[in-house]
């Protein structure tokens, strides 16, 4: 009877090793950045990442998750890079619609991980850099012009833009961002027209209420872009 204890407490403590185990091994990946989108049509969402992590362990994700529809009519995918034990580099996608699961991630409700600093030098160090080549393609942008409004009425808004992206790496935009509103009840839109690595020529296009991601651009917080260099107009180049 005394061996049967023994063996049957032997038992519980192997199968809670062995259901614990996946647990522990799971929470062992630490958060470098993560961006959204399709191919290179892709934004940073690393920060809204970080917001969503500290009030929600699991979450169902897609366009209205994070703001933004980086590449209309096309399925995107959310990749969120990280690095696990020993320093192993490892890339965890998701398809627009699934769940994502915090518990895969070290510190996930704390939201303390993600910074900068650390993920560059990681990148560095680890080897991240053919993994990030979508997202520094991205960041290679440079804004010559911004408009807001619709169609038929709209305002330049890069001044403006230039302020915010000094003190601010993501926002969300409307009305109440630019001071103005171009269009009394019809949803507006921000059109960001940039220049590209290879001189060619691209439009960001958010809707009313999304958030703009200034990580796609280049030398966004120094707010030395935007002077000149854009003669279209609102219908100038295809919005992305």
């Amino acid at each position: 009877m005394h061996r049967q204890k023994i063996l049957s407490r032997s038992l519980i403590v192997v199968a809670f090793a062995l259901l614990a185990a996946p647990w522990a091994g799971a929470q062992q990946y630490r958060i470098a950045h993560a961006d959204y989108g399709w191919r290179d049509h892709r934004v940073d969402v690393t920060q809204r990442l970080r917001e969503l992590a500290r009030h929600d362990a699991r979450f169902r994700m897609g366009n209205s998750t994070f703001g933004i529809d980086p590449a209309p009519g096309h399925v995107k995918t959310l990749r969120i890079f990280a690095k696990g034990p020993g320093g192993r580099d490892r890339v965890f996608e998701y398809r627009e619609g699934q769940v994502v699961d915090g518990a895969v991630f070290s510190g996930w409700g704390r939201g303390d991980w993600g910074d900068r600093s650390d993920q560059d030098r990681g990148d560095r160090d680890n080897g991240f850099d053919q993994m990030r080549g979508d997202r520094d393609h991205g960041g290679s942008y440079m804004i010559l012009r911004a408009l807001y409004g619709t169609r038929r009425r709209n305002v330049d808004v890069t001044d403006r833009l230039r302020e915010l992206a000094r003190h601010n790496l993501t926002f969300r935009m409307g009305n109440s961002t630019f001071g103005i509103d171009p269009a009394p009840g019809r949803v507006k839109e921000l059109r960001i027209f940039a220049r590209g690595p290879h001189g060619q020529t691209r439009v960001f296009s958010y809707r009313e209420g999304s958030v703009v991601d200034g990580g796609m651009f280049s030398g966004w917080g120094h707010g030395d872009w935007g002077r000149g260099g854009w003669h279209g107009g609102w219908d100038s180049g295809r919005p992305r």
